[in-house]
């Protein structure tokens, strides 16, 4: 025997059906949004983040993982965060299970250990300086005073020992102001003596080769930290002369022009010495490929340069050269 659907109840019907197929709109809506925003969140954290299955396969992941997708093979869970290396870098991973799940968050600390390296080679580097100081004193008040008494033949060896000493004393300077930071002493003096100064100190610096220094003509008048200028002068001209000694040239020559724009002190320094090796870490302490080089020049010279309102920096171009700026 059928039952008769009334209109009555066929309406009713309907409108359930429209009433649940509306909730459903919505709550698929709402977990599309859910979903949405869960994506966006995961793309925006600095990590790559991995979401896999339990069979492995990929169910959530963002644009950093997909650029690290090498590094996913090398995972595994743990429940101690750990550091993997991966081509020359270094990662911390922390990773979690959840509802059969395996989320891994991976983030680059290479900056932050090479920060917290530096920290600890500059704090060594500081307590050596500061234990060879004394004795390298000695040296210099002892070989000068033997130069004064040895045989003519002889003042060669002892210059080639102050030399050796001047550059201890230098790496010894550098290391103590990178520990300790830049701090100015301004005064106001002419760039003749500035000039004199810096000649004194290149005295010290031996080389093998026949090597001009072009300085500017005009004695122009500076306000800043002498001894800080000295350093900073020292170091690029210093560094110019390497090139040259390594350059298959008998002579070479460093040249430093001049200009004042007003607000600045501009210098501009050129060498006829080898290219550059490493421009991307020309100005990263401790990295050196000099033989003589502690890794401290240049990052001191535009540390001294930026103390001074200033800056340092390498010119584009074929000719090799260094602009150095600092308030006037």
């Amino acid at each position: 025997m059928s039952q008769t659907v009334t209109a009555e109840e066929l309406n009713l019907l309907i409108e359930q059906t429209y009433k649940v197929e509306k909730e459903f709109s919505e709550l698929k809506a709402s977990y599309d949004h859910l979903q949405d925003t869960v994506e966006k969140v995961v793309e925006f954290l600095p990590n790559a983040i991995w979401i896999l299955n339990s069979d492995n396969t990929v169910f959530l992941q963002n644009s950093k993982a997909r650029g690290l997708w090498e590094l996913l093979r090398l995972l595994e869970f743990q429940e101690e965060d750990y550091e993997i290396n991966f081509e020359s870098r270094d990662y911390l991973v922390k990773s979690s299970l959840y509802q059969e799940k395996s989320m891994f968050s991976v983030i680059d600390i290479t900056e932050q250990k090479r920060k917290e390296n530096l920290a600890t080679m500059g704090q060594m580097a500081a307590h050596l300086s500061h234990e060879i100081r004394n004795p390298i004193g000695s040296i210099s008040l002892l070989s000068s005073a033997l130069k004064k008494r040895v045989k003519e033949e002889n003042i060669p060896i002892v210059e080639e020992i102050q030399s050796s000493v001047y550059r201890i004393d230098r790496i010894i300077k550098a290391t103590l102001m990178f520990s300790k930071g830049v701090q100015t002493n301004k005064s106001t003096f002419k760039w003749d003596e500035l000039k004199k100064s810096i000649n004194v100190a290149m005295g010290y610096y031996g080389y093998s080769k026949e090597i001009k220094c072009i300085f500017p003509e005009e004695n122009f008048t500076l306000h800043a930290d002498k001894d800080l200028l000295e350093m900073l002068f020292s170091n690029f001209i210093t560094n110019a002369i390497d090139a040259i000694e390594l350059d298959d040239n008998e002579s070479g020559k460093v040249e430093i022009i001049y200009e004042n724009d007003v607000t600045l002190h501009k210098f501009y320094i050129y060498d006829t010495g080898i290219p550059i090796e490493d421009e991307n870490g020309l100005f990263e302490a401790f990295n050196s490929t000099k033989v003589k080089g502690n890794g401290l020049g240049l990052v001191l010279s535009r540390q001294i340069a930026e103390a001074h309102g200033g800056y340092v920096r390498l010119m584009a171009g074929k000719r090799k050269a260094f602009e150095i700026a600092f308030a006037i």
